[in-house]
């Protein structure tokens, strides 16, 4: 009995310090609250004013975005030691990032995956190409860059949906940017019967190319003759027309229509697929009575 007791008195005494020890942190806290406030606070104007001082210059919205987070980020990393240093005095900056480097390798192996995008999506917004806006294709994925931040890029397709796609894999696998220059040119082939003047069926398709309002005609329209096909000789037929996908759905459907109409127009027979039976001997015909 005598030794439960002395045990009580001992519990009773150690919540009794850790009691007193916590009423004189009170202080202490209630100021590290206060920073850790007044550090949201100024991360939030930080952020603000980030973005007057950058939206006067022709700054890419990613690279804005990456400026932005680095403000928030070191903001953030000051109001944290000064919070540690007011609440735990014995604590340093310096023994803050010792015991962040011991632990770096840990955090490393199990948050690989996390670090990889996060490093992929700082060397995405500081590269020149693939903005917010373009239209890009990367592993079967197409649509129009909506977003970009430092772990993930939303990509919105041409159908509406959007896909999130980690920003590792753009940085590791080739991106085609369709949007990357003002124009794009597109080609369409156009068959003619084997009876056909080939020079005057170039010109009559080039004309007809020519009168269209959606190609851009200063670029050049080019008709080659391309080969010769089972049933008709081919030309290739290309011409430029603006970058974005619709525009080239509307420039190819203008083409397509305008070669048909110049062609029934010149009297120039366009073919379809049709096979000629040779037989060796005789086949005689019995007519049906």
């Amino acid at each position: 009995m005598e030794l439960d007791g002395n045990f009580l008195t001992i519990l009773r005494d150690q919540l009794g310090d850790m009691a007193e020890g916590f009423i004189r942190m009170l202080p202490q806290l209630a100021v590290g609250i206060v920073i850790l406030l007044l550090t949201w606070l100024v991360a939030k104007g930080g952020r603000k004013i980030a973005r007057k001082l950058t939206g006067t210059t022709e700054i890419r919205p990613s690279l804005l975005t990456l400026i932005e987070t680095f403000v928030t980020i070191a903001i953030w990393i000051v109001g944290v030691f000064a919070t540690a240093a007011i609440i735990l005095p014995g604590v340093t900056p310096g023994s803050i990032l010792a015991g962040l480097g011991l632990g770096a390798v840990a955090i490393g192996f199990a948050f690989q995956d996390i670090f990889e995008n996060f490093f992929a999506g700082i060397l995405i917004m500081l590269r020149e190409k693939m903005r917010i806006g373009d239209v890009i294709e990367c592993e079967g994925i197409s649509g129009k860059v909506e977003a970009i931040n430092l772990r993930e890029t939303y990509i919105r397709k041409l159908s509406n949906e959007v896909t999130v796609v980690p920003n590792a894999m753009l940085f590791k696998n080739p991106v085609e940017i369709f949007t990357d220059a003002p124009g794009r040119r597109h080609e369409v082939v156009a068959g003619v019967s084997y009876d056909t003047d080939l020079d005057e069926a170039a010109r009559v398709i080039e004309d007809a190319v020519r009168s269209c309002e959606k190609i851009d005609a200063d670029r050049g329209i080019d008709v080659f003759a391309k080969e010769f096909n089972s049933s008709s000789v081919d030309f290739l037929v290309r011409w430029w027309s603006g970058s974005k996908p619709r525009d080239g759905h509307e420039s190819r459907d203008a083409v397509v229509r305008a070669i048909k109409r110049a062609l029934d127009e010149a009297g120039i027979e366009i073919p379809f697929p049709y096979v000629t039976h040779t037989f060796k001997q005789a086949v005689p015909l019995e007519s049906a009575e």
